[in-house]
């Protein structure tokens, strides 16, 4: 056998102590499977007195990620860190250019300088990995870079974030509001202190931006994605959707079309029947439609120290066995430039809640702004709820009522104008609520 493949860890957090303590318990087998022992030589953390959990002692310690990048005695630098630039940055950068494979879980920092960073690791001949980086403990990374190259994909999409997740499926279940879903998932360790992050989409547009180089063959465009969060998601939502035969999903999509790659990042309804409509909590779940395999579902923890610490161990392993696949599922000078899709015809049509003054033509002022902008609705659902007293008002007193349309297929710029002049009308009381309803199997 193979000297042992030397590792060393930069960042001890939930997931680089994870990492230390799975290479300990089962790098025998690791070694066995992949024909070369490994073996964590190095780590690099700020406070060495801290319990972790693990046995650091005869490990190198260092205090610079950068340091340890250039100076420890390593095959393979594992960046745990974060963030796009700073430490991390620097640290995997200097480790490339030292002849250094690097593993990272940092999806951040590759959604920003991936391409660049994979020249620089083709330069060097060496591996830079990153399955952990993109749906946690599923191995959609090899998927797409490995398993699927015969196939041409179309459209790849999935549930990317679970504290999103999470949030909507107990909103759905228990009938409670974001803000209080939001609340215990923070207490339960489900959401950072600042959630912002998460719940506003970037999170799950950085993962997708990954997704779409690695699916399409084009260069990695983060600041081509439109991303919506589940701030505006509420109860009322949810519970139409139930009643329509859907659920609310936060989704990562990314397709090919006639014009160029869609990116986008938005909350979505998606039949109950399909399966991604069954995930459920913190799980995540990644789709991938091909042309001679159909469409595959990869399912899994999207996130949590040993999940992640899977997924990194599996790229160390990979490095051990001498697996050499380009970064980006191909040689990153032959990636194509990155084409935004235009505006097209969305397949789903549009949910749409409006809260409409019961005023004499309100409902006739809306149909006519929908006419106009080319929109047919499927249906309009009315729910009617009148305060105490509110017969004794006058008709232009009355509370706004909630009102649901539900269009055909139409676009997104027509349904975007239609309700801007909707509100101009004065005939609404609050902003409307638009969702795309996607047609999944």
């Amino acid at each position: 056998m193979a000297d042992a493949l030397k590792v060393g860890v930069a960042g001890l957090g939930t997931v680089g102590a994870s990492v230390v303590r799975l290479l300990a318990m089962h790098g025998d087998m690791i070694g066995r499977k992949s024909g070369r022992s490994v073996k964590v030589t190095a780590v690099c953390a700020r406070d060495k007195t801290r319990d972790r959990g693990i046995d650091v002692s005869g490990l190198d310690w260092f205090t610079d990620a950068v340091e340890m990048a250039e100076k420890a005695d390593i095959d393979v630098f594992v960046e745990l860190i974060g963030g796009d630039s700073g430490p991390a940055e620097v640290s995997v950068r200097t480790a490339l250019a030292s002849g250094k494979h690097v593993v990272t879980a940092n999806k951040a920092l590759l959604a920003r300088h991936g391409v660049d960073l994979a020249k620089l690791a083709e330069e060097h001949e060496v591996c830079l990995n990153y399955e952990a980086a993109v749906a946690g403990g599923i191995p959609i990374v090899k998927t797409l870079r490995e398993s699927m190259s015969g196939n041409e994909i179309s459209r790849v999409y999935g549930i990317l974030n679970g504290t999103c997740n999470y949030i909507l499926t107990r909103m759905e279940a228990e009938g409670i509001s974001f803000e209080n879903c939001l609340a215990d998932a923070q207490r339960l360790g489900y959401a950072e202190a600042d959630p912002t992050f998460d719940i506003e989409g970037n999170d799950t547009a950085h993962k997708l931006a990954i997704l779409t180089s690695l699916a399409f063959g084009t260069e990695i465009a983060d600041d081509s994605i439109y991303i919506e969060g589940i701030t505006s998601i509420t109860t009322a939502d949810i519970q139409a959707a139930d009643e329509l035969g859907y659920r609310i999903k936060l989704l990562g999509v990314a397709q090919r079309t006639d014009t160029g790659i869609e990116q986008r990042v938005h909350p979505t309804m998606v039949p109950k029947s399909s399966a991604i409509a069954r995930i459920d909590g913190v799980l995540n779940a990644v789709a991938v439609d091909g042309d001679f395999v159909g469409e595959i579902v990869l399912v899994g923890p999207g996130a949590g120290g040993e999940a992640t610490a899977s997924s990194v161990v599996a790229d160390i392993a990979d490095i051990a066995r001498g697996d050499e696949t380009p970064v980006l599922g191909m040689p990153a000078k032959d990636l194509k430039e990155y084409k935004r899709a235009r505006m097209r015809l969305h397949e789903g049509g549009y949910y749409m809640r409006l809260s409409v003054y019961d005023r004499p033509g309100a409902f006739a002022e809306i149909a006519r702004c929908m006419a106009e902008a080319g929109i047919s609705l499927e249906s309009i659902v009315q729910r009617r709820h009148r305060a105490p007293g509110d017969d004794d008002h006058k008709a232009e007193d009355v509370a706004p009522q909630p009102v649901i349309l539900i269009t055909y297929e139409t676009t997104e710029v027509a349904v975007k104008e239609a309700l801007e002049v909707i509100m101009s009308k004065g005939v609404v009381a609050d902003k409307p609520q638009m969702i795309r309803i996607e047609k999944l199997k």
